[in-house]
């Protein structure tokens, strides 16, 4: 029987759902993830974790230095 209560957004993305999201592989992420690049990451326990909010703003920063507004 289905559920009448709405799927919850996710809060924080896989490094594999990350890097599906950018377009990049694990490994481009891993080199962007702070300290090594400005993406920062949330650290549960051994997992690592992105914000998608973090990554919306990554991508702002990357389109507000190309020159194409």
């Amino acid at each position: 029987m289905p559920s009448d209560t709405p799927a919850l957004p996710k809060l924080l993305l896989t490094a594999p759902e990350a890097a599906r999201a950018l377009s990049i592989s694990p490994r481009a992420l891993w080199a962007l993830t702070a300290p090594r690049g400005p993406i920062p990451c949330v650290r549960l326990g051994s997992r690592v974790l992105y914000s998608p909010d973090a990554l919306r703003r990554f991508i702002d920063q990357q389109q507000g230095g190309s020159g194409n507004e």
